[in-house]
C-alpha cells in the first residue's frame, strides 16, 4: 500500500536517500558527474530533518506492505517540499518533487504535487510555480499536469551553468482538484 502524508522528521533518512538516488538517476549526464558523487544521503537527511522540524511543507509517499518490498517494513519512496513565497511568478513553490526510478508511472508525482499545492493554497497562495532543470527527462510532467511555461533562467549548480524553465499554475485550484 502506498500513502501520501505529511512527513515526520523520522522520515529524514528516507527522505535523503531518496533525494540522493533521484538526482544520480535523473541527472546523469545533465549535471557534473562531481555534484552527483559527491551527493550524501545522511548530510541531505539532516537538511530536510531541519526542514520537517521547523514546519516547512514536506510531503512524503510511503509505501508498505507488498509495495515496500521483502521485509514489509514502511520506506520513503518519494517526497515534495513546498512554501510560499513572495514572487513575481507566484504566491508558492514547489521547490523539490523526486519519486523513486521503481514507483515512478504510477501517479505518485501527481498525488505530491496536489498534496503541496492543497497545503499551499489552506495558507492562501492563489498561484503556485516549480523551476525545473530544462534538460530534465521527467520535464514533460509538468505541463501534463498544467503548468503554463512561464520563465526561463539559469542556475549554477557545481560551477556549472545549468538552464532550468519555470512553470506557473493559477489559480492554484487547478491542481487542487
Amino acid at each position: 500500500m502506498i500513502t501520501i502524508r505529511r512527513a515526520r522528521s523520522a522520515d529524514s533518512a528516507g527522505i535523503g536517500a531518496v533525494h540522493v538516488a533521484s538526482w544520480r538517476s535523473t541527472y546523469a549526464g545533465v549535471l557534473p558527474e562531481p555534484v552527483l558523487t559527491g551527493l550524501s544521503a545522511p548530510r541531505q537527511a539532516g537538511y530536510y530533518d531541519r526542514v520537517i522540524r521547523s514546519g516547512g511543507v514536506v510531503h512524503v509517499a510511503v509505501a508498505s506492505g507488498s509495495d515496500a518490498g521483502p521485509d514489509g517494513s514502511v520506506r520513503v519512496i518519494g517526497f515534495v517540499t513546498a512554501r510560499r513565497r513572495r514572487a513575481a511568478l507566484a504566491d508558492g513553490e514547489v521547490e523539490t518533487l523526486y519519486v523513486l526510478d521503481d514507483f515512478r508511472e504510477r501517479g505518485l508525482g501527481r498525488q505530491l504535487m496536489r498534496a503541496a499545492a492543497a497545503h499551499l493554497a489552506a495558507k492562501s497562495c492563489a498561484s503556485l510555480f516549480v523551476w525545473v532543470l530544462s534538460d530534465n527527462p521527467a520535464r514533460w510532467f509538468y505541463t501534463r499536469m498544467g503548468g503554463k511555461h512561464a520563465a526561463d533562467g539559469v542556475i549554477e549548480v557545481g560551477g556549472a551553468q545549468v538552464a532550468q524553465t519555470a512553470y506557473r499554475w493559477e489559480p492554484i485550484d487547478a491542481l487542487v482538484d
